[in-house]
């Protein structure tokens, strides 16, 4: 069956699909995105994931490009006309078109695109059966990575290095040696005394979703968390270290610059929340 994508108030055969040249998203990066899992039929955690897609919107004053509710049915469309029960849902909304000119164009329609695809979940159970493979980069990313903007070419350089090294993520590292997240997913690691440490979202890194989520597992669990930033060599004598996002849940790092985390296997605490995740996250009908 072929794909079917959403572009600015049609559904169009994927490999159709197109925007305008002069779209600011294309010419500036001027635009914001979100990603939601679907597993089992469900789209998970979607009103946290539209609340920030909210914040991302007004923090670069770009109106919304319908609302809210109508824009929940185009997901589910979307969702039902790609037959998705296990995949991702991906929206993206920019500032629009317009003649190409750094300051903000006068009455611009946003611009809005929705696709969705499927993944195989017992891929992904595996990668996380197995654990992954780290690289640490410096940070060098604009100082707003609180925003979920378009504009991700550092990320997409680390990622490439970190696919090149062998590796599945790589995550950015402060001058003082603090991990922030790593280019996809948000940074975590489990302390000797079982605590769960992740830096603080408030500045510097995204509030991840799934990161937000895995607090509430967590209390489920009767699992401490600190919100505290943590360095390479901490997180390389933990217990564990593990990353979060909407395609990974909670996956293990079994390694860090090749040097194994504990025993260099993945960890209980990990795969417990990750088993509980789906459990607890808000589950939206597709």
């Amino acid at each position: 069956m072929p794909r079917i994508s959403y572009v600015n108030g049609r559904y169009v055969a994927h490999r159709n699909a197109s925007v305008h040249i002069e779209d600011r998203g294309y010419q500036f990066a001027d635009g914001v995105y979100e990603v939601c899992e679907i597993a089992r039929g469900f789209i998970v955690d979607m009103t946290r994931h539209l609340d920030r897609l909210d914040r991302s919107l007004s923090e670069l004053s770009i109106d919304w490009p319908m609302h809210r509710s109508a824009l929940i049915v185009v997901l589910r469309e979307v969702v039902r006309r790609n037959r998705v029960r296990n995949g991702l849902v991906y929206l993206q909304v920019t500032r629009g078109v317009a003649p190409r000119d750094h300051p903000f164009p006068a009455g611009t329609r946003p611009s809005l695109v929705v696709t969705a695809k499927k993944i195989d979940p017992e891929a992904l159970r595996h990668k996380a059966e197995a654990g992954v493979n780290v690289i640490t980069v410096p940070e060098n990313r604009w100082d707003r990575v609180d925003i979920k903007t378009v504009g991700l070419l550092p990320n997409v350089l680390a990622k490439q290095k970190a696919k090149e090294s062998g590796a599945y993520e790589a995550w950015f590292v402060d001058p003082d040696g603090a991990v922030k997240e790593g280019a996809s997913t948000n940074a975590w690691i489990v302390t000797n005394e079982g605590i769960l440490v992740t830096r603080p979202a408030d500045h510097g890194i995204l509030r991840g979703i799934t990161r937000a989520t895995l607090f509430n597992v967590a209390a489920r669990l009767g699992l401490r968390i600190e919100e505290r930033a943590f360095t390479v060599e901490e997180a390389l004598s933990a217990r564990e270290a593990f990353l979060s996002s909407a395609t990974t849940l909670a996956t293990p790092i079994v390694a860090i610059d090749g040097h194994p985390v504990a025993n260099g296997h993945p960890g209980s605490v990990a795969l417990s929340l990750r088993q509980a995740f789906f459990e607890i996250a808000e589950k939206s009908p597709a």
